[in-house]
């Protein structure tokens, strides 16, 4: 019988989470030195130990098949593993499983089956070999309709990642919208995607601007909304001006092409995220003296 002493001694030992530990010493029959063994040899303790630390680097790819596409982001601590080909080759398994599968949320995608394991068994057994903390963080899987066209791009080597799903059949205006998606970082579509919440936010803190700015109180009506209209422009992706021909909109760009933007994703890799200061000098020292 597996006591919970048992597991709270293992867990001691090794630094490994509880669940981890009951396997482990289920695995052993409840044998504590072979439970430690199964937990290293499985790279469980040696990857906990790392799970403090801030994986804010990686990779986020997107792959298309057919009608369907996904983006995925997988960090790590730096950028020098970012770029090593197991941490590609790792980012490219874990969107290929997805893309294959019907999964909605994260905790079905950790218990997709690859390579004879788990995609979460997968992230902790290269967390070990490569020997610094690895975090796949989300993903998108996106379907489309026949009558609809995929546009990705990626930006320095997969550091800002677009997928967007417009109607129409022109690859390159897709590529277009894609780009611009990435280089103007929108947060909405259009203005009806903006929630009221945050519209009547911006409407009072630019209230709050033009009267503290002296302005004429007749006339903070229409400024007020000249600038709410500034703020539509920098926050929703058809009213921002389109970037190879900043005088006209996006969205006068795809109606004039016959397309229409119906969604986008996009990911930057480690935003939100706390990143480490550390200059590459001290991070080699590190390794070596590790």
């Amino acid at each position: 019988m597996i006591t919970a002493n048992m597991v709270k001694e293992l867990r001691e030992l090794t630094g490994a989470g509880m669940l981890d530990c009951k396997k482990a010493l289920t695995e052993t029959s409840g044998n504590m030195e072979e439970a430690v063994t199964w937990l290293r040899e499985k790279g469980i303790s040696k990857a906990a130990k790392k799970q403090t630390r801030i994986a804010a680097e990686g990779l986020a790819l997107a792959k298309i098949e057919g009608n369907n596409a996904v983006i995925v982001e997988v960090n790590s601590e730096t950028d020098f593993v970012a770029k090593n080909p197991e941490f590609t080759s790792l980012v490219d398994k874990i969107a290929t499983t997805i893309l294959e599968s019907k999964v909605t949320t994260m905790e079905e995608a950790l218990k997709l089956p690859v390579d004879g394991s788990t995609i979460e068994d997968l992230v902790v057994e290269k967390t070990a070999t490569i020997g610094e903390k690895l975090s796949f963080r989300k993903f998108s899987l996106i379907t489309k309709e026949d009558n609809q066209v995929f546009g990705t791009y990626s930006h320095m080597g997969g550091k800002i990642v677009t997928l967007a799903v417009l109607e129409g059949n022109d690859k390159d205006v897709a590529k277009d919208v894609a780009m611009q998606i990435a280089a103007m970082h929108p947060l909405y579509l259009d203005k009806e995607s903006v929630p009221a919440e945050r519209v009547e936010k911006e409407r009072t803190i630019l209230t709050e601007q033009a009267e503290n700015e002296g302005l004429d109180s007749n006339k903070l009506p229409m400024i007020v909304n000249g600038r709410l209209n500034k703020f539509y422009e920098e926050v929703c992706l058809l009213e921002q001006g389109f970037i190879k021909e900043n005088k006209m909109k996006v969205s006068k760009f795809v109606e004039s092409k016959n397309m229409k933007v119906l969604s986008f994703v996009r990911y930057e890799v480690g935003e939100g995220l706390e990143k480490k200061e550390e200059n590459f000098a001290d991070e080699v020292a590190k390794q070596i003296n590790g």
